[in-house]
């Protein structure tokens, strides 16, 4: 099995499979969502990895250990627009339907599995549309992002450890060591990048060295095994400019908050399975504040940080896939897969796309 240096090194050295993965990291008194560069070897194949990753549901705990708070986010969530279901019909007069549903971005086997209804649907679709086309050619990936280094690295004479006070270095050191690590291997490194790899459970990041599709992944190699016609909304470059574009104070913070949740991560992203699969994406958010609330990871500051964090990386991105998609429902019969997360809300694309004049339906 691949060490941990190995891994690091592989990040550093060989960007070749830039797969986007959304997953919950704690930042101060909301949960960021933050942006996850599995940039693994795929020709260097990992054992065989665990199927499951472990943890436990924190909805469980909750309804427990602390009812009160459990309702609180049962009854946040229901007030959600479009807040229950992965798959909704679009419709509208002038073009045949379309569909919309929302992935996660992992390669578990409880994610993989895709409901019959959202089966059927991109069975029967003549065009499929993902967040990116470039998960596809990992070489491509790997071009694009070596043109731009500064979206990933320090490029200049600062490093990450300039943006850390003591106290958080040795955070940080300790969690490295843990791993194997030093911080001068990955003190060039953006800090949301190392965000995401602590992040990740560790049998996920195996399957993906070994090579096994994450769901948009398998959408796409689906659509063009059986010929149909696959369109990106975004650019692999846009994703990483819009990441980049946030202040680094909010990066740092949430890097050292997720350090700090410890084995807390595998819990949440083991619950944000659980409500994919039971279709309950309006209750992700509320889940990852109440855990944040728990966790006592609460400030002004931090609030104002996830305010634009979740303006720059889903409102905004959620008018442009509006944008390129809407071509693609004048045409009809058309299967628009982006990550759930996108889908929920006032500003989330099922509200957005009835704002746009089309009948949404969820499909059970």
């Amino acid at each position: 099995m691949k060490t941990h240096h190995t891994r690091t090194a592989a990040i550093v050295d060989r960007i070749s499979d830039a797969s986007l993965v959304i997953i919950g990291a704690i930042h101060a008194t909301v949960l960021a969502v933050t942006m996850l560069l599995a940039f693994t070897a795929t020709q260097a194949k990992a054992e065989a990895p665990a199927k499951t990753c472990g943890g436990n549901n924190l909805m469980q705990k909750f309804a427990a250990d602390n009812p009160e708070r459990f309702a609180a986010i049962e009854s946040e969530a229901a007030k959600v627009p479009f807040g229950e279901g992965l798959l909704f019909k679009l419709e509208k007069d002038g073009s045949a339907p379309s569909y919309l549903f929302g992935t996660m971005h992992m390669t578990d086997p409880r994610v993989i599995s895709l409901p019959k209804a959202a089966q059927a649907a991109l069975d029967g679709a003549d065009i499929v549309a993902i967040e990116s086309t470039e998960i596809l050619d990992p070489a491509a990936a790997q071009v694009a992002l070596m043109a731009k280094p500064e979206l990933t690295m320090f490029v200049d004479d600062k490093r990450l450890s300039d943006f850390l006070n003591e106290e958080e270095k040795v955070v940080l050191a300790k969690n490295l060591a843990e791993r194997g690590m030093q911080l001068a291997l990955i003190d060039r490194m953006k800090p949301w990048l190392l965000t995401g790899m602590f992040a990740l459970p560790e049998c996920e990041f195996e399957r993906k060295q070994a090579g096994e599709p994450f769901l948009d992944l398998a959408l796409a190699q689906s659509a063009e095994k059986d010929g149909k016609e696959l369109v990106g909304l975004e650019t692999l470059i846009e994703q990483f400019d819009a990441m980049a574009s946030l202040p680094m104070k909010f990066h740092v913070k949430g890097l050292i908050d997720t350090l700090a949740l410890g084995d807390t991560v595998k819990d949440v992203t083991e619950t944000m399975i659980i409500l994919y699969t039971e279709g309950k994406t309006g209750t992700v958010w509320p889940m990852l504040r109440a855990v944040s609330d728990m966790a006592g990871q609460t400030d002004t500051a931090s609030s104002e940080g996830y305010a634009q964090f979740e303006e720059t990386m889903v409102n905004t991105r959620n008018k442009t896939m509006l944008k390129r998609s809407t071509p693609l429902l004048e045409r009809g019969n058309a299967f628009i897969a982006v990550g759930a997360l996108h889908l929920p809300g006032e500003n989330g694309l099922a509200q957005l796309y009835k704002d746009a004049g089309y009948t949404v339906t969820a499909v059970q």
